[in-house]
């Protein structure tokens, strides 16, 4: 089974890859009751993020998602990369291409397909719902430096 690579870590990141978004199908997510997902791996623990999980998915001509599901706590935002496809969320059909993306409530239900002639890829963003408030929009939480953005000192 193909695990994702350590690129580097410090006190405040972790940096890994997947590979190759042609070689995600390598990737088996078990579910449990002999239950796999072919193509799809959960990146969080790897990142060890503290404030959401990710994953990343393939499907390939005509597949699509093994069950419907939704979540207790958890809003996902779907980002279809590659390919195309339609999503379904409770009783609505969205057709999907790349550079779509698409806000899940937790309780929607939801599941995708590709109906396109080549490999869709997707990324899943999950986080908490409802988390985010006024004091967490990008221009009151960023902190700006007057540092070199990149001098000859940084290491590898």
């Amino acid at each position: 089974m193909k695990e994702l690579k350590v690129l580097g870590e410090g006190a405040n990141f972790t940096a890994v890859s997947a590979g190759r978004f042609d070689s995600l199908r390598d990737y088996m997510l078990p579910l449990g009751d002999g239950v796999v997902i072919n193509g799809k791996v959960f990146t969080g623990e790897a990142l060890k993020s503290t404030g959401m999980e990710m994953s990343l998915q393939t499907f390939a001509p005509g597949e699509g998602s093994v069950f419907l599901h939704a979540h207790k706590h958890h809003e996902e935002l779907y980002i279809i990369i590659r390919g195309e496809g339609e999503f379904r969320v409770d009783d609505k059909l969205v057709s999907v291409a790349e550079g779509s993306l698409v806000r899940v409530a937790p309780a929607g239900k939801r599941a995708l397909r590709n109906t396109g002639n080549a490999d869709m890829v997707v990324m899943c963003i999950q986080y908490k719902a409802d988390s985010f408030g006024s004091e967490d929009t990008p221009m009151a939480d960023g902190v700006i430096y007057d540092d070199e953005v990149f001098p000859e000192s940084l290491t590898r």
